[in-house]
């Protein structure tokens, strides 16, 4: 059978079945084995499960343990199951302690499983059971076994030759072992030189190493059947000492000191000692020893000696020695003195070995060293040798003759002799005569000699066993006689054996000798053999044992049968079923009959006689089954009989048994018959009828005293089969696939099977049958079925008693398919040159094969360069009839194939067609590369360049645009002009000659103008010039006359010179003068008194003479001689306009001529048409020459001024026209397109200030940042579109406009925002798809990016109860992710964070997973407040009488605060009046600094219609208030209270505005001008300036110096309170301007619905008293006390403008404007600095960002709500743009026909111009007004 979840087969091989159903009963169950080595198999007998009724019953255990081991980090299952109903429960203990499981100890249906097991798992367990009706335990103990581990160290050893070596061995895994060293293989015992310590003899010392002792060292530890090993390694040097440097023979003087070392290096380190001539030196004051090792081990010795004395003379010896051996050096060392010799000691000599006589010389020098013998000198033969040069006398291979006295001759001088005698005594060491022990048996007699042949007497003579002295136990006799000694043993015994030594001992040496004794042992029996019986089958042993040396050989011959013996050797082959042991016992296997008789056991080892002794065996035959029918079969109701034959010793018992329960004979089915036939015993069995149940497994046992066995036979009972359990394998969209078990077969093969199929909706009698089926198949697969449709499947076993009945019936329900049919009705439509709608509706319902769950869609490019590979874009199904998706990001007029697929869960059917389209066509997006412009004549320029590319046109070209114009001379631009053309080239004609143009190109489609290219300049060509535009001529005596002309109005080149023509007609003369090209008046001298002269002048370009000017006549005449003509007053200098940049010198010429020279005075014109005498002051300065100076001229000089020239005989006047050019105003900025990456802006220029616009300068930021990015913009350009900007994401701009004086005002910042919004997650969508115990789905399909790409996914889970979460980041977002590793039934909190870069979207849930069966848990518990679930009916009512109480006592404490309140405000009121007259007389006055504070509680607001409250602060300034007859002062920080009330009194005025007027006086300087902020422009410094009424600086009156405080019509319903103010405030000399950091609040919510509101403020007036009230009540707010919002600066009044006056409707309309502001509207926002002057912006105008398109908030109560303050960061400076201007000081001089253009100031001019006056001029009339005059410092501003 199939093993599935209710079966379980435990590791001992017990079977369980859980939750045990009436249908195991039908089984049959059989137990199959498989040997581990050989592979052979074996199955047992079948058995039966009876299954009853369960009933009460304690527990029964069923399986248990008292013992297991299991080796560590192995799994182990400690069994523990019992019986029982109901059905019994388990707990576990661990020594006395229950027991904690965990994923590594972990409760089984069986037991107790244990994976990986460690040490501390060993312990008494014990599995307790119960139920409700008893209880029942298993105990037992686990052993964890550790593998035994072995380290032997240390684990490198060197040592050396004598050395001492010791190992230790550490064993872990058991605390009892057996231990054992070896080396190199062979056991180690202990002996003299080797020790064992410790319990275990783990150390092992060894000491004296020789060569032989190195080695592998290994150390065996073994428990049971475990062992283990671990070895190193021993290396053993050649220890012997040797020296590595030491000292040479020196000379050395008296008292001078010697130092002596010798390094030397050995193993072990060896030690050192000093002699001087065989003396050892003695350690004294004058000689020093020391010694010490070195890192490497080496060892140094020195000798220090010290003051150093001719008896210090000699020879030095250093002699190092160890266990090893011994090593010495020598040299002489010889100091300065008188030499002689020190006494010599006799010495002794070895005869056969090599001796040295010292001669022991001191003191230096000498002149030889010779050696005597008996008067003759050495050496007189070979064997002796002497060393003249130190004294040494060398006798090799000493002989007795040898022996005698020598003499040592110095000669200390040349005749002189020195002399010493030494006695040499020679002596001979002992010679052992070789003796070898013979073969000796146990019991006999020894006797060894030791001879010792040779050597000088007296002779020692010892001997040692294994070397040790010999113990006396043994008796062994040792006889010593003069030279030998002799070994005599009088019964040897095994104990004699061993190495035996023979050591003698002289004067001379040791010398020894060693044989080896060994004793003979004859064999004898330790176990002599006896009869024994056999059991037929069995194993037998025939015990014998022998001793003996040599070990004895042990022989076994046989002899069959009882008769006389006849032995034969047996036979013994290897795998042979008879084996000889190792004990000499003889092992046959599986006796047989043939084996009993005599067996006989011989010993010998050729030692003595063999023994040797018989045995008898006899054989028993066990009762044994000679013949039984292995299997048999038996209709179900027939009679059946079955026999066995049994065979062996008698008396022999037959029992049956049916599957291990004994048959009792007396069952009225069963009958047993037992008879008797010669040696067999017959016993049959017969049953009758033969029913289900006795199908099985019956057994005869035969039985007798020596064994028994048993026949099986398997009885098969047949009937028709049981039904197949039939279950479903797999189902998938076609087909599904079946897997059955087969029922109870009857007792008979299956021989087929019938599968039945049919709708779920038919009758089985339509269903399709699949007859037959294969037997020996399980399964099968029924194919060619529907997707998602339901069937009813049921099978029928067949076998040949006939058909079972039908089988379970199954309902399957198909999976779905991929659908089999494409989405119908594909169209596209273009929306945009980048995007593409693609409609389309659901495939037919047939070919859906389930529910479509979403779309493919798949684009790409049709063209031959296109991708091959579609793009796909996943969408999700609406079910709508008609699905759509917008194709974005495509390239421009492009053509693409779509195709669209549909897909259900199993997959994605078929593609459509491919629908082919194109994008819209957009404008270029690339301008025209490689312009190139050449001036052909002075009137044409020709151009060309290359076409563009078909990727960067997207669309049809429909032609090129070039845009040129010109830059003039005086630096204005002319007109903007525009060609187009088909070709890539054209040619520019009718230009103006000599002229710069600028020049760009672009290509233009259907769709509109492309990329402009970048500007080129070129000039025309050089021509003649044109007539001088004026001449004038004037006598200025009798002889010489001035002529003066402006420049021709067509320069057509640069002037080279001009010509002056003077011509008389009366005679024809003609003269001509030349005129450098920048003089414009030239003095032609030496002319003839009354005659008349014509004069014409000529202009001279390097084209050539240009026309001559007009002529004109003139006469030099002198005074008096014509009455008539006299000499009247003449100006040379023409009449004219001159244009300059604000803030420059200008100097307005008058050149006059007369006699007497003329009075030169000017005029300005004024407003009323009268002109007036020009006022001279430090600005204004009036030349000797006439010239009229103007410094730091601002907008109200512009006008006519009139220079009159007059003496006494006439006067002459001209006009000039001063025309003050200025900044442009502020362009006005609207977002007409956006997309998800592109924002399109267009603007309408502002005024240009009286010069051209030069270009613009767009800045742009992202919301929130602080990084601004700028774009040069072309003055001819409109619109801007900016790419590749962030998806849903707010941006800031602002664009600023350029002449030639500078940028000019910012405009308002407007934001908007790209397409696309944060992700978020649709509500129809389920989260979760499957939760189980441990894992959990997610579905995350359901979040919608909002159209911008996802950029970011953060997932976070934990359980309720822990504060720790799981996080998992990702960058992108799949369909699904799996939460792994879960705890089984717990609550889990889960929140989501999906980012992209328009915002993030958060989702929250909590789940919980399943129990460990798949059951729910129960749902989460919210703990109550334990006071409010106690608290009765009485304590409710007791809590809404306090609530009540509290409530009535702040009515109370509000009431009186109120009251309070209104007391300080009369007291304060009557202060304030009191003394504002006298602050009037103070002088130093700041300007007004006004701070409000905006924030407001729900009060306030609700309390807006009954008073309008503001705060200013005036920290450092006195407020003048002006109201018709009237002015009072108002201190420092005084305020006074304006209600609603107030403000109605402007009902009755005509005008809705109601204007005051707020004045200050500037502070006054020590020097300078004063300073009039009137004028102060957006960038710029402010300067002084009166009204002026004339030309067009009327057309600018913008600039005027009137700035209201208003409010609208009170009836309007909306309130605004003014947010932030600042007034530009006059700073000492040398101050430098700071950038305000002041912001102000928008009183709308930072969202988008509330960014697309134009936020504005609204104005408001009344009388000043009531202005003062209102500051004094909004002071007193404590709401408002902690907001202070400083004012920026506002716009500058027009007061030309109608907005001004205009009615409630006009300024409501104002505010709905998507353009920016009117005048008397300041909006307030941080705005980005002047780009290209960051020093002009702390003047600057700060608009408040507005969105186009948006509607204004509406004023009530939502706009007063608290407003978190936005900090709106501004953009850096950006660098000036380069210009050509003149020197920053330079004064502008007018000439005839010429411009001023704007220099770019530097800060060291602004600064000067900053300066204030030192002149305290009263503003204020004698009635303490402020006059009333053409005050210049009259302040006036408009506070909105």
């Amino acid at each position: 059978f199939s093993i599935r979840q209710r079966y379980l087969i435990t590791s001992t091989g017990a079977l369980y079945i859980l939750d045990v159903l009436p249908e195991d009963g039908l089984n049959n169950y059989r137990c199959t084995t498989r040997h581990r080595y050989t592979g052979e198999t074996r199955q047992s007998n079948s058995a039966r499960l009876i299954v009853s009724d369960p009933t009460n019953a304690e527990p029964v255990i069923l399986d248990g343990f008292d013992h297991r081991e299991v080796m560590i980090n192995h799994r182990v299952e400690l069994p523990c199951k019992a019986s029982g109903y109901p059905m019994p429960k388990y707990r576990w203990l661990k020594d006395n302690s229950p027991l904690e499981l965990d994923s590594r100890i972990h409760q089984t249906t069986s037991g107790l499983l244990i994976e990986s097991t460690q040490p501390s798992d060993s312990g008494t367990y014990v599995c307790e059971v119960w139920n409700s009706y008893g209880t029942a335990e298993v105990m037992g103990r686990l052993y964890v076994k550790q593998p035994l581990k072995v380290v032997v160290s240390p684990r490198k050893v060197k040592g050396s030759v004598g050395s001492k070596v010791s190992l230790s061995c550490s064993v872990s895994g058991s605390d009892e072992y057996e231990l054992s060293w070896y080396r190199n293989g062979e056991i180690i015992y202990p002996g003299n030189n080797v020790r064992f310590i410790g319990l275990n003899r783990e150390n092992l010392m060894m000491e004296g190493m020789s060569k032989s002792d190195g080695g592998a060292y290994q150390c065996f530890a073994r428990k049971g059947k475990m062992s283990a090993q671990d070895f190193v390694q021993v290396i053993l040097e050649d220890g012997t000492p040797k020296i590595l440097s030491s000292f040479s023979e020196k000379v050395v003087n008296p008292n001078e000191p010697v130092f002596l070392v010798c390094n030397v290096k050995g193993t072990p380190p060896p030690r050192c000692t000093w002699s001087l001539d065989d003396d050892p030196v003695i350690k004294d004051s004058h000689h020093h020893l020391g010694h010490y090792e070195t890192h490497e081990g080496h060892v140094v010795s020195q000798l220090n000696v010290t003051h150093t004395q001719v008896q210090d003379g000699g020879v030095y010896r250093c002699t190092c020695s160890n266990s090893a051996g011994v090593v010495y050096h020598q040299a002489r060392i010889n100091v300065r003195g008188r030499a002689s010799i020190r006494p010599m000691k006799n010495i002794t000599a070895i005869a056969g070995r090599d001796a040295f006589v010292h001669c022991r010389v001191i003191g230096y020098p000498y002149y030889s060293i010779k050696w005597y013998k008996n008067s003759a000198l050495l050496p007189f033969n070979h064997r002796q040798r002497a060393f003249e040069n130190n004294g040494t006398l060398k006798l090799s291979n000493v002989q007795q003759v040898d022996a005698g006295e020598y003499n040592c001759k110095v000669m200390v001088q040349p005749n002189k002799m020195d002399s010493q005698s030494v006695h040499v005594r020679v002596r001979v060491p002992p010679y052992i005569q070789p003796f070898e022990f013979q073969r000796f048996t146990i019991g006999q007699r020894v006797f060894i000699p030791c001879v010792v042949m040779s050597g000088d007497r007296p002779l020692d003579i010892t001997w040692q066993k294994d070397g040790r002295p010999i113990p006396a136990s043994l008796g062994v006799t040792v006889d010593n006689i003069d030279f030998t000694s002799s070994l005599r043993i009088s019964n040897l015994t095994p104990d004699h054996n061993g190495n035996y030594t023979c050591i003698a001992r002289n004067e001379a040496a040791v010398v020894e000798h060693q044989s080896q004794l060994i004793v003979r042992v004859p064999p004898q029996f330790v176990v002599q053999p006896e009869d024994q019986d056999g059991i037929y089958g069995k194993t037998v042993t025939l015990n014998c044992s022998a001793e003996g040396y040599p070990p004895p050989t042990i022989v076994w011959e046989h002899s069959k049968g009882a008769g006389v013996p006849q032995f034969q050797p047996i036979p013994l082959n290897t795998g042979s079923r008879i084996q000889l042991l190792s004990n000499g016992s003889l092992l046959i296997k599986h006796v047989l009959e043939d084996d009993s008789g005599f067996y006989l056991c011989k010993v010998s080892n050729d030692v003595g006689a063999d023994v040797s002794k018989s045995m008898y065996l006899t054989v028993k035959i066990p009762a044994m089954i000679t013949s039984y029918p292995n299997t048999t079969l038996a209709t179900q109701g027939e009679e059946k009989r079955m026999s066995c034959i049994a065979h062996g010793e008698k008396p022999i018992m037959v029992r049956w048994e049916k599957e291990e329960r004994i048959i009792n004979p007396e069952t009225s089915r069963y009958v047993v018959t037992v008879k008797e036939v010669a040696d067999e015993v017959i016993s049959t069995l017969v049953i009758m009828p033969t029913l289900r149940e006795d199908s099985g497994f019956f057994s005869c046992h035969a039985i007798n005293s020596f064994g028994e066995d048993r026949g099986i036979i398997q009885l098969t009972v047949q009937e028709p089969p049981d039904p197949p359990e039939v279950e479903i394998r797999d189902v998938k969209d076609r087909t599904i696939a079946l897997r059955w078990t087969m029922g109870f077969d009857g007792n008979s093969p299956i021989t087929g099977y019938d599968i039945e199929c049919k709708n779920k909706s038919a009758s089985w009698l339509s269903a399709q049958v699949t007859k037959d089926v294969s037997p020996q198949l399980n399964q099968a697969t029924i194919i060619d079925l529907h997707p998602s449709s339901t069937y009813n499947i049921r099978m029928v076993a067949k076998n040949v008693i006939g058909n079972s009945n039908p089988s379970n019936e199954l309902t399957i329900t198909t999976d779905e398919a991929a659908p089999d049919g494409p989405p119908q009705d594909v169209t596209l439509e273009p929306t945009s040159p980048q995007s593409i709608k693609v409609s389309w509706k659901p495939p037919q319902k047939h070919l859906q094969n389930g529910v479509i769950r979403g779309y493919q869609v798949g684009y790409r490019e049709y063209s031959p360069g296109g991708s091959h590979q579609f793009t796909i874009i996943s969408v999700d199904s609406t079910g709508d009839t008609t699905e759509s998706i917008v194709l974005d990001n495509l390239k421009k007029f492009t053509q693409y194939s779509v195709v669209v697929q549909a897909a259900n869960r199993a997959g994605t059917g078929p593609s459509s067609q491919q629908v082919v389209t194109k994008t819209l066509e957009d404008v270029p997006s690339r301008p025209p590369e490689n312009v190139l412009a050449v001036a052909k004549s002075p009137e044409v320029i020709s151009l060309s360049w290359i076409p563009l590319p078909r990727e960067a046109l997207n669309g049809n070209l429909q032609g090129y645009r070039v845009i040129y114009w010109a830059n003039l001379p005086d630096g204005e631009l002319g007109e903007i002009r525009n060609m187009t053309t088909s070709q890539p080239s054209l040619e520019l004609d009718g230009l103006e000659k000599y002229t710069n143009y600028s020049i760009q190109v672009l290509a233009f489609t259907n769709a509109g103008d492309g990329v402009r290219s970048e500007q080129i300049y070129v000039r025309t060509k050089e021509d003649v010039p044109g007539p001088p535009a004026g001449v004038k001529a004037a006598a200025s005596s009798g002889s010489e006359v001035y002529v003066s002309w402006l420049p021709p109005l067509k320069l057509n080149g640069i002037i080279r010179k001009y010509i002056v023509f003077c011509s008389n007609l009366h005679p024809m003369v003609m003269s001509e003068f030349e005129a450098s090209p920048d003089a414009y008046i030239y003095r032609i001298p030496n002319l003839v008194l009354t005659r008349q002269y014509s004069i014409w002048v000529v202009a001279v370009t390097a084209a050539g003479h240009g026309n001559n000017s007009e002529k004109i006549t003139v006469q030099p005449l002198a005074k008096g001689i014509f009455p008539q003509i006299i000499s009247l007053t003449r100006i040379l200098t023409f009449n004219g306009t001159v244009t300059t940049p604000w803030m420059k010198d200008i100097v307005l010429p008058c050149r006059a001529v007369g006699d007497p020279p003329p009075t030169i005075k000017w005029l300005k014109g004024n407003t009323n048409g009268t002109p007036t005498p020009v006022l001279v002051d430090g600005r204004r300065i009036v030349y000797g020459n006439g010239s009229f100076l103007i410094r730091t001229v601002k907008a109200e000089d512009s006008g006519n001024y009139s220079c009159v020239a007059s003496n006494n005989w006439g006067s002459d006047e001209i006009t000039l026209n001063l025309q003050v050019q200025v900044p442009p105003d502020q362009p006005r900025l609207t977002v007409t397109k956006t997309t998800t990456t592109s924002i399109t802006l267009s603007w309408i220029p502002g005024d240009n200030g009286g010069s051209s616009i030069r270009g613009y300068i767009l800045q742009y930021s992202e919301d929130n940042s602080e990084q601004w990015g700028s774009f040069p913009i072309s003055p001819s350009e409109r619109s801007y579109r900016l790419e590749n900007l962030k998806c849903g994401t707010w941006y800031k701009f602002t664009l600023t406009a350029q002449n030639a004086v500078g940028p000019g005002r910012i405009s308002e910042i407007i934001e908007a925002k790209t397409h696309g919004k944060e992700p978020q997650f649709a509500k129809e969508h389920e989260l979760f798809t499957s939760i189980n115990s441990t894992r959990a789905r997610l579905n995350l399909a359901g979040w919608n990016n909002g159209g911008c790409p996802i950029t970011s996914f953060i997932l976070e889970y934990r359980a309720v109860d822990l504060g720790t979460w799981t996080t998992a980041q990702r960058t992108s977002l799949t369909k699904s992710y799996i939460l792994y590793e879960l705890q089984e039934a717990t609550w889990y909190e889960l929140q989501m964070k999906v980012t992209n870069s328009a915002g993030s979207a958060e989702k929250r849930i909590t789940f919980a997973t399943l129990n460990a069966d798949g059951s729910t848990i129960p749902p989460l518990l919210k703990t109550g407040d334990p006071i409010s679930d106690n608290m009765s009916g009485s304590g409710g009512l007791k809590m809404v009488v306090t609530i009540t109480s509290i409530l009535v006592v702040a009515v109370l404490v509000f009431i009186m605060l109120m009251v309070l309140k209104r007391r300080r405000r009369e007291q304060r009121l009557k202060r304030l009046r009191g003394g504002a007259k006298s602050q009037l007389k103070s002088k130093d006055f700041f300007p007004i600094n006004l701070l409000s504070k905006n924030t407001r509680t729900p009060d306030t607001v609700n309390k807006q219609q009954q008073t309008l409250r503001m705060h200013i602060d005036i920290p450092r300034a006195q407020l003048l208030i002006e109201e018709r007859d009237t002015m009072e002062t108002i201190d420092d920080r005084s305020t006074v209270l304006l209600t609603d009330n107030d403000f109605g009194e402007t009902n009755k005025q005509k005008s809705s505005t109601v204007t005051h007027t707020v004045h200050y006086q500037s502070l006054s300087q020590a020097t300078g001008p004063l300073v009039d902020v009137s004028d102060a422009r957006p960038g710029t410094n402010p300067t002084a300036r009166r009204t002026a009424k004339a030309g067009p600086a009327a057309a600018r009156s913008r600039y005027a110096s009137q700035w209201t405080l208003n409010r609208p019509h009170p009836t309007s319903s909306s309130h605004t309170l003014t947010t932030d103010w600042r007034l530009p405030t006059p700073r000492a000399t040398g101050s430098v301007d700071k950038e305000s950091d002041s912001y102000s609040v928008s009183p709308s919510q930072d969202t988008d619905r509330a960014r697309s509101s134009m936020v504005s403020t609204e104005s408001a007036s009344s009388t000043y008293e009531e202005l003062a009230r209102a500051y004094e009540h909004a002071k007193m707010e404590e709401q408002l006390r902690h907001a202070k919002f400083t004012i920026t600066e506002c716009f500058i009044s027009d007061t030309s403008s109608e907005q001004m006056t205009a009615g409630t409707n006009d300024y409501t309309d104002s505010l709905t404007s998507s353009t920016p502001s009117e005048s008397g509207i300041c909006r307030f926002t941080a705005s980005p600095p002047k780009p290209q002057d960051v020093s002009r912006v702390m003047n600057m105008a700060v608009p408040k960002a507005h969105r186009p398109g948006g509607g204004v908030s509406t004023m009530g109560q939502t706009c007063l709500e608290p407003q978190r303050s936005r900090t709106l960061k501004r953009p850096p400076p950006m660098e000036p743009t380069p210009m050509e201007v003149p020197s920053p000081r330079e004064v502008q001089q007018w000439q005839p026909g010429t411009a001023s253009t704007l220099p770019h100031r530097d800060v060291r001019e602004r600064g000067e111009a900053a300066k204030l006056s030192t002149s305290q001029e009263s503003l204020l009339d004698s009635r303490g007004h402020l006059k009333q005059s053409n005050n210049p410092y009259a302040k006036s501003y408009t506070l909105v």
